[in-house]
């Protein structure tokens, strides 16, 4: 297709964790439809490796990783295989993560660890490690991919919502720590009709009290990635993007 030059991305390594489905695989096809080559990493090799042979019919290099985004050992893996493969990553996007719902009171501190690393721990190894190798070479990219649970009240989730409102506060920490050779951004996406919608109730499917009154499409996500993927947002940095159909956020 034709590519707009702002939204180009020919020639870039892009690392996209949870790239297998939902909103990361989303991403992975936008990028690399316009130019990139795509790490794709998540828990299940087999799935990254069917979204690397897309990739490949694109005409683009793609390599399928399986990572454990909470454990810093397999993080770590991961990057070495990488900057093996590679040589860099430009595009760094961590969007693997879990929302498990229950009520606070029953939530187990197995469950509480779970949550904090796969949504905050592991991305701040990830992020981390990346930004300082990106900060000593030609710089870079890093997209912190959060959820309107983090900036309005949702019982249930709670770990879930504190986890993501951490990883907003990095992306501001890191963007400042490592620019302005890195530009750091949180997406923060309210709900979308991903594999998770599959259990919601109809009603739940069909309408959200917002603005556009309803879920979005993954593929709406793509878009807003692009826009702060691309040399399109060179002097957006420490934000958040929200793409959620305008949620009502303070309620």
């Amino acid at each position: 297709m034709p590519v707009d030059p702002y939204f180009d991305l020919s020639g870039i390594v892009a690392l996209v964790t949870g790239g297998s489905r939902g909103l990361g695989y989303e991403m992975v096809r936008a990028f690399a439809e316009r130019g990139a080559d795509v790490v794709v990493a998540s828990r299940k090799l087999d799935n990254c490796e069917k979204v690397a042979e897309e990739v490949r019919a694109l005409g683009r290099r793609a390599l399928p990783v399986q990572l454990h985004a909470a454990k810093w050992d397999s993080i770590d893996q991961c990057i070495e295989t990488v900057y093996g493969e590679f040589g860099r990553v430009d595009l760094l996007v961590n969007n693997a993560g879990m929302s498990p719902a229950m009520p606070s009171h029953e939530v187990t501190e197995e469950l509480f660890d779970a949550v904090m690393g796969l949504n905050f721990k592991g991305p701040f190894r990830l992020a981390s490690q990346i930004a300082k190798r990106m900060y000593d070479g030609d710089g870079g990219n890093i997209i912190n991919v959060s959820s309107s649970g983090a900036l309005m009240p949702l019982p249930s989730v709670v770990p879930y919502g504190s986890s993501k409102a951490a990883l907003n506060a990095m992306t501001r920490s890191l963007a400042a720590e490592y620019g302005p050779k890195v530009r750091v951004n949180t997406l923060s996406a309210g709900p979308f009709l991903t594999d998770i919608a599959k259990a919601w109730p109809q009603e739940q499917r069909a309408h959200v009290d917002s603005g556009i009154g309803r879920p979005g499409r993954p593929e709406e996500v793509v878009t807003a990635a692009l826009f702060l993927a691309s040399p399109a947002s060179s002097y957006t940095s420490g934000a958040i993007v929200r793409v959620d159909g305008a949620l009502q956020i303070g309620q």
